[in-house]
């Protein structure tokens, strides 16, 4: 399809743009329509609702409280669990002791 842009007033240009919105809005529903309507198939042919698996998003654990902190900038800190932040692993390499960056409860 083409169109002489040039050849169109400005009343049928922003009516062009009017159309042109809605069908994007509207290919892009039809669109998720269709992944829904897939999703669903997967989840129902492994034995699930798809409200079940999108239930489950939901119940990520909580964020957990800080046990650390550093001496000299308490806004450092850290919770004891995954990777150490460089300032710990440079205390523990200087022949310091994790209990001493306990955070008093």
């Amino acid at each position: 399809m083409s169109v002489d842009l040039q050849s169109l007033s400005l009343k049928e240009l922003k009516q062009l743009q009017k159309d042109v919105a809605t069908a994007i809005q509207t290919f892009e529903e039809r669109q998720k329509q269709e992944t829904l309507q897939e999703l669903e198939a997967i989840a129902k042919k492994r034995g699930f609702s798809l409200s079940e698996l999108t239930a489950a998003i939901g119940k990520r654990r909580k964020p957990v409280a800080p046990k650390y902190a550093h001496p000299d900038n308490p806004e450092l800190t850290w919770t004891g669990r995954g990777r150490q932040p460089r300032w710990v692993s440079e205390a523990l390499a200087g022949g310091r002791k994790l209990d001493e960056f306990l955070i008093a409860s």
